[in-house]
């Protein structure tokens, strides 16, 4: 008898893989076969995104799709929110299905393509660190969901809801479960990182036969044993993210903070209702440097924010000027339906200076990038190969995270393969990205027995 296949199609950021793979990972335990096609896949399921009104054309884009293709459609996450957004449109999907809720995705593939068998370990064969969407070497780690935020321009709480953080020991677990597969780079995801265990008042749990809270510095102390890259994304910056910088200079963590600063302006951000923004941002950046003067600090900006004038706007240019980030992500502002940024009665931006001021905030911050790279020659530093091309070997070095940052372009005597950690000393640099020789394999991961 023939198995049932399933193909997917994920959008959207990290968080919304992470939903993917869960998925992905019970319908293989179910006996589904996966498949890359939708000529072969006797359902398709879309994992939409529903962030801002580009996202959503981009999932409903991918929905009609799939239905012109295959004609079996059940469609899950953000998006599916609001099921009539989707059924207005696509009528015919199977099913509609938020984030998170993985049993009622599994449940409409069941319906739409019952199985034929029952568990057949021939079949349902699973790696135990489940099915992954990313690279063997690396994969994201999250601890949490929803966020308690209600900052103005997001209406990620009204989709994913208030923080539920993951117990630390399962975390944990699957951590070492990762580590133990292969993986060498750990991203560690959630909206709000900073938060982990608040929701648990950082309740402890066992692991390795001792008690580890439930709070992000404890977490990455445990993490760091696993002797493998640990990376930290969407860290906002509370007061006791100043107790991960010593970790990061001692090794302990990779150092890298991906910080949503989204604006600099004062008035700007209480317009945003942003958290946890301080008048000695800068303060801290400098101290944190003096610390772990190899950190990486990475964030992302909106301009064009209802009300933004040209003061605020200059303003954000100053200050990244003294900030001196690393890498850096600018989007231009754009309404979304549900967002109470659309109450406050804030005069809008015009699309054409949103332009011009999005042209001029990537070009000030490509000179401070360039700047910050040039730095870099001469030096060296750990890269893990990502890729190997016609071209040679492609990495990212302990300052890029996947897909989102600059690339290292290496030149190596040996041949590479994706996963190699190798040590390389930078010879060019250009706005984004670097190019090394290898001059030696990097010291051997060191894991710690469990």
């Amino acid at each position: 008898m023939s198995t049932p296949k399933v193909g997917f199609v994920s959008l959207g950021c990290p968080k919304a893989l992470v939903d993917s793979e869960r998925i992905l990972t019970q319908l293989r335990t179910d006996g589904y076969e996966i498949v890359p096609n939708y000529d072969d896949a006797d359902v398709v399921v879309v994992n939409t995104c529903g962030f801002i009104d580009s996202a959503k054309a981009e999932s409903l884009d991918a929905i009609g799709e799939a239905i012109a293709e295959n004609g079996k459609v059940i469609v899950t996450g953000c998006m599916g929110v609001d099921e009539s957004a989707i059924r207005d449109v696509r009528p015919s999907v199977l099913s509609v299905s938020g984030p998170q809720q993985y049993e009622q995705v599994v449940g409409a593939v069941h319906a739409a393509a019952p199985r034929q068998h029952e568990h057949n370990p021939h079949i349902d064969l699973v790696p135990p660190q489940g099915v992954k969407l990313t690279p063997r070497h690396y994969a994201y780690l999250k601890i949490s969901e929803g966020c308690n935020h209600r900052c103005s321009f997001c209406i990620i709480p009204s989709m994913r809801g208030k923080l539920v953080s993951r117990p630390v020991q399962d975390v944990l677990r699957e951590a070492e479960g990762l580590a133990r597969a292969g993986v060498k780079e750990l991203l560690v995801i959630s909206q709000d990182t900073s938060a982990y265990g608040v929701d648990l008042r950082y309740a402890a749990g066992e692991w390795r036969g001792r008690e580890v809270k439930t709070r992000l510095t404890e977490l990455c102390e445990a993490l760091s044993e696993l002797g493998i890259r640990v990376r930290l994304h969407y860290v906002y910056p509370y007061p006791h993210v100043d107790e991960l910088i010593p970790l990061m200079a001692e090794g302990k963590l990779l150092p890298y903070l991906d910080i949503p600063f989204q604006h600099a302006s004062p008035r700007v951000l209480k317009a945003m209702k942003r958290p946890a923004f301080e008048d000695k941002t800068l303060a801290r950046i400098q101290r944190w440097r003096e610390i772990c003067p190899e950190l990486t600090i990475r964030s992302t900006f909106i301009v064009g924010f209802p009300g933004e004038t040209e003061e605020d706007f200059q303003y954000l240019l100053d200050w990244l000027s003294e900030a001196q980030l690393d890498r850096v992500g600018c989007f231009q502002y754009s309404p979304v339906e549900g967002a109470p940024a659309n109450e406050l009665g804030l005069e809008p931006v015009p699309d054409a200076i949103k332009q011009e001021r999005w042209e001029r905030f990537m070009a000030h911050q490509q000179e401070i990038s360039a700047a910050r790279l040039q730095q870099k020659i001469g030096r060296d530093i750990e890269v893990l190969v990502d890729e190997v091309d016609a071209d040679g070997p492609i990495g990212r070095s302990e300052a890029d995270a996947p897909e989102i940052d600059g690339m290292v372009f290496l030149q190596a005597a040996r041949p590479l393969r994706p996963g190699d950690l190798v040590r390389a000393r930078v010879t060019h640099a250009d706005e984004y990205d670097l190019w090394a020789e290898v001059i030696e394999e990097a010291e051997p991961l060191k894991f710690v027995s469990v």
